[in-house]
């Protein structure tokens, strides 16, 4: 029997992601087998495979997801031209988007190694359209005169870097909620590319 009686695909798929996100993001990627996935979903492991044909896909889909998800909903985020206010957007946005995501994001950096070199691609080609959202407004704030970034890939590089770490230290509850923090991250940005 592949299936519990009761289940549903419409439950059972998006179970299976939400399990093998937090299994994968507290014991490692290698460290998690497809049994213990599907023993924490409460179906047989032959039933992943109704889903999933294999680990390595079943992480470069939820890695996958978590990028489609991260570009769309920038791309959702209203863009003007004032290149400090579209900067100011990116930093609040990155910071509220990732906080919520905290198990997907560290997936995306520390598990991007297990995939094989075709979806490895995939995932670094989404990785560098997000990164060139942020070099086009730092690019734009240059040219402007508004900034001042000698090599604008690089300080995306390193702007998205400090962002994204956030999600390891951050708590909810803790002596800033998100809003100081989102405060707090845009002052050392804008005070790092500063004209």
């Amino acid at each position: 029997m592949a299936r519990k009686t009761g289940s549903h695909s419409e439950i059972t798929g998006p179970r299976i992601r939400a399990v093998a996100r937090a299994l994968f993001a507290r014991h490692g990627f290698a460290a998690v087998s497809m049994r213990q996935i599907a023993a924490e979903v409460g179906v047989q492991a032959g039933a992943l495979y109704l889903y999933t044909p294999d680990k390595e896909t079943l992480l470069f889909d939820l890695l996958k997801a978590h990028m489609d998800e991260l570009l769309a909903a920038w791309d959702a985020v209203p863009a003007g031209k004032d290149p400090l206010a579209r900067l100011e957007a990116f930093v609040r946005f990155h910071i509220r988007f990732n906080l919520d995501r905290a198990e997907a994001v560290f997936l995306s950096y520390m598990e991007l190694r297990n995939l094989g070199p075709e979806n490895f691609a995939v995932i670094e080609g989404l990785r560098r359209d997000y990164e060139t959202r942020l070099e086009t407004i730092l690019r734009d704030g240059v040219a402007q005169g508004r900034f001042v970034a000698p090599d604008p890939k690089v300080a995306s590089l390193a702007i998205i870097a400090m962002l994204t770490g956030v999600t390891t230290w951050y708590r909810e509850g803790g002596r800033l909620g998100r809003e100081a923090v989102g405060d707090v991250y845009w002052d050392m940005v804008r005070k790092a590319v500063a004209a």
